[in-house]
């Protein structure tokens, strides 16, 4: 069993040449918005424990920016933060993975 209910790391990654990565679509930012989020809604406790974490290059760019959710290994794209919201709502919280951001 996993130490965490879900583990949920965020592609970061900054390529020194400049070419195409998940942090260059605001990946960071992405993440931050997330954690804050998973935090203010208190959907992360002892009995529901949910971690945010960074990653490095998941060598998934064309895809990108990506996320995978753990222990499901289910990996999701988004756009905007109404995307990661239904991520949340939906996979973190209620267990229903979101089919239309799946990759």
């Amino acid at each position: 069993m996993s130490f965490f209910d879900k583990h949920v790391f965020f592609c970061t990654h900054q390529r020194e040449d400049g070419s195409d990565c998940c942090n260059n679509h605001g990946a960071q930012k992405a993440r931050d918005y997330v954690k804050n989020k998973v935090k203010e809604l208190g959907i992360s406790t002892r009995h529901n424990n949910i971690r945010i974490n960074s990653a490095g290059c998941m060598d998934r760019c064309d895809e990108g920016p990506v996320i995978v959710v753990y222990p499901e290994g289910t990996w999701y794209t988004y756009v905007d933060e109404s995307d990661l919201d239904e991520i949340i709502e939906e996979h973190l919280k209620n267990g229903r993975v979101v089919e239309r951001l799946k990759i």
